[in-house]
């Protein structure tokens, strides 16, 4: 795998290294010994896939308060999305930065998100399905969000909205 930096501290993205032959190809997803080296998350309790019929529908801007806030390895099994992540961090040096990319089954990027990130994406084609290993079980009333048009971080998301949850649109400002 190679781990690409992201501008935001501890996020990355990941591709994975191909090997080919006659009958495709073979590519590791996951080595727990490779994140550790990178002080990541290497034990995920939850797996979880999101399936998106439309294009432009947007999911996010989610994440799970303390203590249980959990990391993140994204990767997109069927189409393509537009995948962001926000430094919710306060002591970060990129506390409220966003970084984005696109993540689609053809390019088979994975994108890494640290604990205290939100996390958000909208799907750039119909039927995309989006993979999730998580490193917490999710807890219910720890569920946060931010809004994805609030002006305190200005993400400039590629397309009109299609489909969006009357939750995520209703998320408060986020505190100055």
């Amino acid at each position: 795998m190679i781990f690409l930096p992201t501008p935001l501290p501890d996020a990355f993205v990941i591709e994975p290294e191909v090997q080919r032959d006659e009958r495709g190809f073979f590519a590791r997803t996951f080595c727990a010994q490779d994140f550790a080296r990178r002080g990541l998350c290497t034990s995920f309790a939850q797996c979880s896939i999101s399936f998106n019929a439309r294009a432009g529908t947007l999911r996010g801007m989610h994440y799970q308060a303390e203590p249980y806030a959990e990391a993140k390895l994204v990767r997109v099994t069927q189409g393509a999305v537009y995948d962001v992540i926000l430094d919710l961090r306060p002591h970060s040096a990129a506390y409220r930065r966003w970084f984005a990319v696109e993540l689609s089954a053809e390019n088979r990027k994975m994108l890494y998100v640290p604990e205290g990130f939100a996390h958000g994406f909208q799907t750039l084609a119909n039927g995309a399905e989006v993979f999730y290993q998580i490193s917490l079980p999710q807890v219910p009333d720890a569920a946060r969000g931010v809004r994805w048009d609030d002006p305190a971080f200005r993400i400039s998301w590629p397309l009109a909205i299609s489909c969006i949850a009357e939750r995520d649109r209703q998320y408060p400002a986020y505190p100055s």
